[in-house]
């Protein structure tokens, strides 16, 4: 399968797959990554493999992406899973003035974490969550692939999670 034919295949079909990832996903900027990671998939096999029916292997490729994507978003929800009983109870019990320098030490602890990041690291954690850049738009900025702009956000999202564990309230 040429380049151009992946081309075609993507003219005629990138409006379905962007509505399948939208209904599997949810989201709109997730479903656009993945519409463009599976094209990305295709373009790579096309060149590897032989594709005899070109539009059941993108869905299959699809299907595939829309899975590894799904994980993906479990194990980022899992990650800020409060347990908001016992933060609830904690925040009740303490005045008002405690809590506000409580926050602000945990706001400080928290920058000096995500300072304490590889540059790349960083830079990809700030433009993912205090920019609000997709996967898709951090891996065209920075020229890496989206998975590496996923395996750096975990390795923030782990210190992040480490440091707060360390946080005695």
């Amino acid at each position: 399968m040429t380049d151009a034919m992946v081309q075609g295949l993507h003219e005629r079909e990138e409006s379905r797959i962007r509505r399948f990832f939208s209904r599997r996903l949810g989201n709109r900027e997730d479903a656009v990554d993945a519409t463009q990671e599976t094209f990305m998939r295709m373009l790579e096999a096309s060149r590897s493999t032989l594709i005899e029916n070109p539009q059941a292997y993108l869905f299959q490729v699809a299907r595939s992406v829309a899975r590894v994507a799904s994980e993906r978003a479990a194990r980022e929800r899992a990650m800020f899973v409060e347990d908001s009983e016992g933060l609830e109870c904690a925040a009740e019990d303490r005045p008002i003035q405690d809590r506000i320098v409580n926050a602000r030490q945990c706001l400080l602890i928290m920058a000096r974490t995500i300072e304490g990041l590889p540059n790349r690291c960083q830079q990809v954690f700030i433009l993912s969550r205090l920019h609000g850049l997709s996967n898709g738009a951090i891996a065209s900025e920075l020229g890496i692939s989206r998975n590496m702009v996923e395996k750096h956000i975990i390795r923030a999202l782990l210190e992040c999670r480490k440091m707060r564990a360390e946080i005695i309230f």
